[in-house]
């Protein structure tokens, strides 16, 4: 249970004690366990949402607490993992430069848009769900954020220089291992659309290729994995995630 709670302890504000000291192997571990994080958020997002509009709340309005609530949930770190990755990638110059800018601790242009777009994306999709009370959609889409960091951790990718998290976790996932959230993320999406069985797994294959490819293209262009490229490529699953379960909403 050690990698479960570190988990927990680490991708949400749940007072939950992980262990006392953390190697690369209970960092695996716990990334391991991160998709189980992220069905029991999906779970606790999509009860809010429909307690949100069963109580006579819009569903914008509620799609909007909801993202509101995640963040708070997740400490806002995904959200900011998001922005900086994004200056990070706007900005010239040799990767130092780049990594420098993202510890910079403010956020430019590109992070301020990258939030803006990616939370109303994440909003408006979740509402759209929310009016055709498809609620497992919404608790998937949550959960295959998570599907794409164990993904993204996989052997072979090293972490990017004087990167704390990065170097615990990179390179800690085997192929298996990935390959067996993203199958059971895709084979639970055939409910994800009611009547069109094969859209939702193909919404998901296509939402975790597109992040893979960010992901490698970030470890270009950082010198290796970070966990700002990690949160990035978390929130923007769970946008083109949810937007897709959507178009038939």
């Amino acid at each position: 249970m050690i990698g479960v709670r570190l988990a927990f302890s680490w991708l949400t504000v749940l007072p939950v004690r992980g262990p006392d000291a953390v190697d690369r192997d209970v960092a695996g571990r716990a990334i391991a366990f991160a998709p189980i994080v992220g069905a029991a958020l999906g779970a606790a997002a999509a009860a809010l949402l429909w307690g949100l509009v069963w109580g006579g709340a819009s569903t914008l309005l509620a799609g909007l607490i909801v993202v509101a609530g995640l963040a708070l949930i997740t400490r806002g770190m995904h959200l900011d993992g998001l922005s900086d990755t994004m200056d990070g990638l706007g900005s010239y110059g040799p990767p130092e430069r780049a990594r420098q800018i993202m510890k910079s601790g403010g956020a430019g242009p590109f992070g301020v848009a990258a939030i803006v777009f990616t939370v109303g994306v994440q909003a408006f999709s979740f509402a759209a769900l929310a009016g055709s009370q498809r609620w497992f959609a919404v608790a998937l889409a949550i959960a295959t954020g998570r599907v794409v960091v164990v993904l993204a951790c996989r052997r072979g990718l090293a972490a990017a220089p004087d990167t704390g998290f990065g170097a615990l976790v990179a390179g800690t996932q085997s192929p298996l291992t990935g390959a067996a959230w993203a199958l059971a993320a895709m084979a639970a999406a055939v409910f994800a659309v009611p009547g069109r069985p094969w859209l939702g797994p193909l919404v998901v294959l296509i939402a975790i290729g597109v992040v893979l490819v960010l992901i490698r293209h970030t470890a270009r262009r950082f010198g290796g994995l970070s966990g700002d490229a990690l949160g990035a490529a978390l929130e923007i699953t769970v946008a083109v995630t949810a937007a897709g379960f959507s178009l038939s909403a």
